[in-house]
Order: structure tokens, then C-alpha cells, then sequence
């Protein structure tokens, strides 16, 4: 069979895939708004949707806290799944996440000073506090990655994200220990959840997910390329610094929004692209797309298991996402090569 038809034939049957997933993420989105402490009938929902009535209980339930739960699934979600992707590419480290660069060490560190010097305690507050301390955070870490002779190699990235993460977790904790108030809303904020999520916190940050997807989905090429090492990315004319820049704030932007959103769901960012890869193979073009949308589904299943096991409360999301991710990187890491990316 001629290379072009086997080429139109894969384009075809990943293209049907990601229809297949889209459609699994609006049911498990539909499940969402259905499922929870108290349950809501399918007909309900989609009446909350269409016609809201203000005096009913029900309605109010699907529109005023699931629905923007949801939502903030949704885009918390596919910019982990994207954020993961472009930082294992762009570090060529399979074990790579987006705390690798400092994000959640850095967003961690700015809200702990948030809550305990500026005495901002609602989520809305938390978001820019955690952003902005993501991306000083890269900044600083890309910058020291770039000193010396080479450049900012993934070994270097890799070797300054951990430093300075040590550092910040060290002066994250030096906070909580002297100040007990902080600690106790720091720790809700740092197990992971989507729960209590307003769509004011969603609203403002959706013009960065949006740069940041972007961003992500432009690098694809570039990423294919850094792929096959620094110096035959340059024989076919990539620029390796604007490649890697680029990518940085991909990242930067997704997983300091996300994190600040969500908390610093890191597990999603690590798996996902593994189970994507699995799928896709290396080629960036189809990898990003599919954990844009894997991830959400998985974190959307994980949050509607999170609040059915523990009626009337709810477990929360990122201990959720853990517990049924890690058996599946288990498996994928026994019968996978997740050095061959």
C-alpha cells in the first residue's frame, strides 16, 4: 500500500478517535452536572440548562455549583493533559511534569504568602497570586537552565526546576509552621479540588488558557523536532531557543492558570501524555490534541467517583485522579517503554 494512503488512513482513524473521546467527555460533562451528594435527573438537568427556574432547588443546584464545577474541569483539565505533553516533549524526560519548571512549587509559595500576608482567603484571589507566582517562578528557573555553555538544555531545566522548587517548598513551609490559619486553607487549596469553583474563577482565566493552548498547539511542529535532538532540530532549521521559549510559556501560562484554579493536580499532567502517546504515537500533531481531551475526561470521571463515595461528602479530586491513575501508569510503565518518546 502506497505511503499516502497509509498516512490518509491513520489521519482517518485518529480523527475518529478524537470524535470518540469528544463524545465520551460531553457524557462524562452531562454526568457531572447529573451526579453529586444529591442526585439530579438527566430531564432536570437539561431543563436547568434551557430554562432555568429560579425557585427551584434543583435548578439551582445544576446552575449556582455544578455547572461551573464542571467547567472548571473542563479547562483545568485539557491545560494539565496540554501542559504535560509539551513539557515531556520539550524536555525529552518521560518522567517530565509541569512542576518540573517550579510552577506548583511557585504557585504554592505565592499563595501561602497570599493567605498569610495579604489575608486573601477566596479562590478568585488565589488565582492571579498563583499565576503570578508560576511565571516568576519559570522565569527564574528557565533562567538559571540557560546559564553556561549549551544553553538551556532538558538536563539543566530539569536540574534548576528541582533546585528551586527545593528552595520554594523549604520557605512554603517556613510560612504554614508559624502560621496556623494559612495552613488550614492552604491545605484544602493544595489537595486538589473542583469543588466550590465559582464561574468568576473560570471566566478569568479563560484569555489564558486560551494564549496558552495556543501556544501549546503551535509548538507541535517544533516539539517533533527537538524530538530528534538539539542538533538535527537545527539541520532542518528550527530555532531551538524560540522552540523552547515558546514551550515554556505554553506551560507557564496552562499549568499556572490550571493550578491556581484547580490545585497543583500534578498526576494528570505526568499520565495522561503516556496513555495519549500510547495511542497517537510521538507525533505531536495528534499527541496534544488527545490529552487536551483525555485529560478532562479523566479528571471530570474522577470528581463524579470523588462525590459518590463518600455521600454526603465527597473525596477530593486530585486524591481521586491519583488512586485511579497510578494503577494505570503502573501497567503502562511494566508493558510500555516510557523512555521512547
Amino acid at each position: 500500500m502506497p505511503d499516502t494512503d497509509i498516512r490518509h488512513r491513520r489521519a482517518a482513524v485518529l480523527t475518529t478517535g478524537l470524535v470518540v473521546i469528544a463524545a465520551a467527555l460531553a457524557g462524562a460533562a452531562l454526568l457531572s452536572l447529573a451526579v453529586g451528594a444529591r442526585a439530579v435527573p438527566f430531564g432536570t438537568v437539561l431543563h436547568a440548562l434551557v430554562n432555568p427556574d429560579p425557585n427551584s432547588t434543583l435548578d439551582l443546584i445544576v446552575t449556582e455549583s455544578r455547572v461551573p464545577r464542571t467547567i472548571v474541569g473542563l479547562l483545568a483539565g485539557a491545560a494539565f493533559g496540554l501542559a504535560g505533553a509539551v513539557i515531556q516533549g520539550v524536555t525529552r524526560n518521560p518522567l517530565a511534569d509541569p512542576g518540573i519548571l517550579g510552577v506548583n512549587a511557585g504557585a504554592g509559595l505565592f499563595i501561602v504568602i497570599a493567605i498569610s500576608f495579604f489575608g486573601i482567603t477566596s479562590l478568585t484571589g488565589y488565582v492571579w497570586f498563583g499565576f503570578l507566582g508560576a511565571a516568576i517562578t519559570s522565569v527564574l528557573v528557565y533562567t538559571i537552565g540557560s546559564i553556561g555553555r549549551g544553553g538551556a538544555t532538558p538536563v539543566k531545566l530539569a536540574l534548576a526546576g528541582a533546585a528551586v522548587t527545593a528552595a520554594l517548598v523549604s520557605f512554603t513551609t517556613a510560612v504554614l509552621i508559624t502560621d496556623v490559619d494559612a495552613y488550614d486553607q492552604f491545605r484544602f487549596w493544595q489537595v486538589g479540588s473542583l469543588a466550590g469553583r465559582g464561574t468568576d474563577v473560570a471566566v478569568q482565566s479563560i484569555p489564558f488558557l486560551i494564549a496558552g493552548a495556543a501556544l501549546a498547539l503551535y509548538s507541535a511542529r517544533a516539539l517533533n523536532a527537538l524530538a530528534l535532538g538539539d542538533d538535527v532540530a537545527t539541520s532542518f532549521g528550527q530555532n531551538v531557543i524560540v522552540a523552547r521559549l515558546v514551550a515554556a510559556g505554553a506551560v507557564v501560562l496552562l499549568c499556572g492558570t490550571a493550578t491556581s484554579m484547580a490545585g497543583p493536580l500534578v498526576f494528570i499532567g505526568l499520565v495522561i501524555p503516556h496513555i495519549a502517546r500510547a495511542i497517537t504515537g510521538p507525533d505531536h500533531r495528534w499527541l496534544l490534541p488527545y490529552s487536551m481531551l483525555l485529560a478532562p475526561l479523566l479528571l471530570l470521571i474522577a470528581d463524579v467517583i470523588g462525590r459518590v463515595v463518600a455521600r454526603p461528602g465527597e473525596v477530593q479530586v486530585g486524591i481521586v485522579t491519583a488512586i485511579i491513575g497510578a494503577p494505570i501508569f503502573v501497567a503502562m510503565a511494566r508493558r510500555e517503554k516510557l523512555a521512547e518518546l
